[in-house]
């Protein structure tokens, strides 16, 4: 992954992005930068130093636990400290949870899933919400969510219900952000390369059947982080600057039907 040559559709801007360690996250971290932002990068695994290796002095890496209260407003703070505004907010932090099903999950289980993927996006809205609205030049707010929290099917029960908890929330906030020109809106990726991921996306190669890696959608393929990347590119620029309030799917079309067993031209599915 190499740092593109600046277009400036973020130039002079301060964005924060959580979950840089890796995947969307990183990949996010590095489109931003070339478009000239300052990043200011989140994330509890170590490898959030080796993004911002990568991006060079616009970059600043901060090891925090985006589901703690504390460490959110820290990170908040330390924008403000060290470029003196808030532009962009990317709450891309999340946890899987596994797969295991309504009956068999435990309390704990759920509660660990929600505190990142749920209260985590909450908690940049409050805190990187309030410096946007309160510094008066507005600004965007971007959240992971995911095709499972669209409809059943694309992933365990607490990782469902807080997606779905996301989008909501990007809902939420934008109606109660309203007259600060702070715009929030969720992002629904599809299946994507990441570090979530990784061991399917392994898998398949070792096995030889990378072909049938999100076979399901339109497209017949997984995304990469990139493509995640320039949709929340979109949205912190002011290009998007009448979307708000939005649940974007960027899944290959997966979400557009139902699932059927069979695609036949001119003829019904079954």
């Amino acid at each position: 992954m190499t740092l593109r040559q600046a277009q400036g559709a973020l130039e002079g801007k301060v964005a924060i992005i959580t979950g840089a360690g890796s995947g969307i996250g990183r990949a996010s971290a590095i489109r931003f930068a070339a478009e000239g932002a300052k990043v200011v990068l989140g994330d509890m695994a170590a490898s959030v130093d080796d993004t911002a290796a990568m991006i060079g002095a616009a970059a600043t890496a901060v090891q925090m636990d985006a589901g703690d209260e504390s460490d959110v407003a820290a990170l908040v703070a330390k924008a403000i400290t060290l470029h003196g505004h808030l532009d962009v907010a990317f709450a891309n932090a999340g946890i899987s949870g596994g797969m295991e099903g309504i009956f068999d999950n435990t309390v704990e289980n759920f509660t660990s899933v929600l505190r990142v993927n749920l209260i985590g996006p909450w908690l940049m809205v409050k805190h990187a919400g309030k410096v946007m609205a309160d510094a008066g030049n507005g600004g965007s707010i971007i959240l992971t969510a995911s095709v499972a929290g669209i409809r059943s099917g694309a992933g365990g029960p607490p990782y469902s219900a807080s997606k779905a908890g996301v989008i909501n929330l990007a809902q939420v906030s934008a109606q109660q952000l309203s007259g600060t020109n702070v715009r929030c809106n969720a992002i629904c990726p599809g299946l994507t390369e990441t570090g979530m991921t990784k061991p399917t996306f392994d898998y398949a190669r070792e096995k030889g059947v990378t072909e049938k890696i999100g076979r399901l959608n339109p497209l017949r393929r997984g995304a990469q982080p990139e493509e995640l990347a320039n949709v929340a590119l979109f949205l912190a620029s002011d290009q998007a600057s009448y979307v708000n309030g939005q649940a974007i799917a960027v899944d290959g079309g997966l979400s557009s039907s139902h699932p059927v067993t069979r695609q036949l031209t001119g003829q019904t599915a079954v």
